[in-house]
């Protein structure tokens, strides 16, 4: 089994603190195109390589431990208070 994440240009909540690009984020309702193996349109599915909308985004500060693999646990995401 491989997996490989794709990048794009970073949104608008990426880019400002974050980083210069992105993983491509599909919208649900695009999910099916992606994972049709019975049709394939190039062009189809590079327009769906794009920054996912930064309206439908939020960034915020996480505790350091989510920086390990060996954590996966809801404390991960939990939002702390601005440094």
């Amino acid at each position: 089994m491989s997996c490989t994440i794709i990048t794009t240009k970073p949104n608008d909540v990426v880019a400002a603190n974050i980083h210069d690009r992105m993983p491509v984020i599909l919208r649900h309702e695009d999910e099916g195109i992606c994972l049709d193996r019975d049709k394939f349109d190039s062009d189809l599915l590079q327009s769906l390589l794009v920054p996912y909308d930064h309206e439908q985004m939020k960034a915020y500060p996480v505790p350091a431990m989510v920086g390990s693999q060996k954590n996966e646990a809801p404390e991960c995401i939990q939002e702390i208070a601005n440094l």
